[in-house]
């Protein structure tokens, strides 16, 4: 994106510019956001935290943190001529949540994450930052801007604390304290300056409930997450076998985590999602562990078709199914699961099978 020409209908008064802040909230409550607000994009106490962390290692194999530099904690430099930045919220909280949670105490039943559960929010929220964007243009003229949405080097929590959407919580999911973290977040980097919202602040106080909770000790310690230990990052970014050590430890869960959110006081104030295309699907909601062990690559490519999930492959999702069945309670149906998968399976799925299986003969 480069900075556009001054366009006569661009406001420059300040009222006029904190009007169309208001009007670009309208509209985006009209096209479905749950909140909206208008940054500077400055960003520097979250570029040392970031550069800390990374240094420590705790990213893991996701070397796209590191990949870009400075171009993620500094808007301008990703995209020229940014100034502003909008950030808004979509909730995405499903209506039994309570059921959800239950579903972690069913051995023989896969936990997916409750975001991954219905159409993939990238193109949901994508196709609505679009929209906005349309809409502002409609309103003052061409401009240049960028939308994103989780997709780009691109550091969307800060942003959006930075916006008074919510804070960073010492799980690393932003909190809102009237709706919780059940939300996806995006943004539209514009090349024109708006009036920027006032931060959030922080409200975790003394709780550690999220710390304590979580299943393989992943939060090290307040706002310190190790990805390497974090049960989404072993289900969704790691490529190859997942540290034994860390499989008892994952029970059922076969995609994402979301204990510290269902321990999370804030949430109590949660939203249903509004969205139909969060509804979740039923092809995937709760089924049975050796029912989805038993697709076949065809039957995942079109069961997925449009969700989330579908980004980390048949081999990864047999991964993390067999070693949700080796932590299963055993039964006639898990073991015939596992041993008829083991003809067929690649290197990386039979090294888990016979991980599965021999946790059912101890």
């Amino acid at each position: 994106m480069t900075a556009s020409p001054p366009i006569s209908t661009l406001p420059t008064e300040p009222s006029a510019l904190y009007d169309l802040t208001q009007q670009i909230k309208a509209w985006g409550k009209e096209l479905g956001f749950d909140e909206i607000g208008i940054s500077d994009g400055k960003l520097g106490k979250h570029e040392t935290h970031l550069d800390n962390w990374l240094a420590k290692g705790m990213h893991g194999e996701m070397g796209y943190m590191q990949k870009h530099g400075t171009k993620r904690t500094r808007p301008h430099e990703l995209v020229a001529g940014t100034r502003s930045v909008v950030s808004v919220r979509l909730d995405y909280a499903p209506a039994d949540i309570k059921h959800a949670e239950n579903v972690l105490t069913q051995t023989d039943t896969a936990y997916i994450s409750r975001y991954a559960l219905g159409r993939d929010y990238h193109k949901v929220l994508r196709n609505k930052l679009q929209k906005l964007a349309t809409r502002i243009q409609d309103e003052v003229g061409e401009f240049g801007y960028r939308v994103f949405t989780d997709s780009a080097p691109v550091m969307e929590k800060a942003l959006a604390e930075k916006a008074g959407l919510g804070w960073i919580g010492k799980h690393s999911n932003l909190l809102d304290s009237k709706t919780g973290s059940w939300f996806f977040l995006g943004e539209i980097y514009l090349d024109f300056e708006l009036p920027s919202d006032t931060p959030a602040t922080n409200h975790c106080g003394t709780c550690t409930k999220c710390i304590e909770v979580c299943p393989t000790q992943a939060i090290v310690g307040p706002y310190q997450v190790d990805a390497r230990l974090c049960i989404s990052y072993l289900t969704i970014e790691l490529k190859g076998s997942i540290p034994i050590e860390l499989r008892p430890k994952m029970g059922n869960r076969i995609y994402g985590c979301d204990d510290c959110q269902f321990v999370c006081p804030w949430n109590k104030f949660a939203q249903t999602s509004k969205e139909p295309d969060f509804s979740p699907r039923a092809q995937l909601t709760d089924r049975k562990l050796s029912e989805l062990f038993g697709w076949s690559e065809t039957q995942f490519l079109s069961k997925t078709e449009g969700t989330a999930i579908r980004r980390i492959g048949y081999q990864a999702w047999l991964r993390n199914v067999a070693v949700a069945l080796g932590n299963a309670d055993t039964s006639a149906e898990v073991l015939t699961a596992l041993n008829d998968k083991r003809d067929t399976a690649s290197e990386l799925v039979l090294e888990h099978i016979d991980w599965a299986l021999e946790q059912h003969t101890k």
